[in-house]
């Protein structure tokens, strides 16, 4: 069991300004919460209330952590989580994609959705007032990274 455990690492201050620099530019949102990032060894950041940092979690095996905030991708960027895109998209002040009612579905299943937009990397999908996550914007299509566990299935 003990090789599940990822190696997370608590963000020092100046990573956390990186972080917070990266959701700025991408969505405009000056991101100020008070939280702590954690960076597990796969890239997945989680947001861990602050007090964590007193904790001697060396001692500690924790196999969950903190709300799954995003990933960083390998060239830099920030892909957000649902969760993330929760918690961003009330701020975020660009690249925020609106989709209609017909593509909801659609990108609940995990498809892509065509779509015409000025934005540009990752944006932070929403429809009526709800945050769905982000896609990335490519050649005229937002792509779709929905985990497949958290994906809605058909009926059929």
């Amino acid at each position: 069991m003990g090789h599940m455990m990822q190696n997370l690492k608590i963000l020092n201050a100046k990573e956390t300004k990186e972080i917070k620099k990266k959701i700025l530019e991408q969505w405009g949102c000056d991101f100020n919460a008070d939280f702590a990032f954690l960076l597990s060894s796969k890239n997945r950041l989680y947001l861990v209330s602050r007090d964590i940092s007193k904790i001697d979690y060396e001692k500690l095996r924790l196999q969950v952590v903190g709300v799954y905030f995003g990933e960083i991708m390998d060239n830099g960027e920030l892909r957000l989580s649902i969760e993330g895109s929760q918690l961003i998209g009330d701020c975020a002040k660009k690249n925020v994609v609106e989709i209609e009612k017909e593509n909801v579905k659609k990108w609940l299943y995990g498809q892509d959705i065509r779509i015409e937009t000025e934005s540009t990397g990752f944006v932070i999908v929403k429809s009526n007032g709800d945050f769905m996550g982000t896609g990335k914007v490519k050649e005229g299509e937002i792509l779709n990274f929905i985990p497949k566990i958290r994906r809605t299935h058909s009926e059929e």
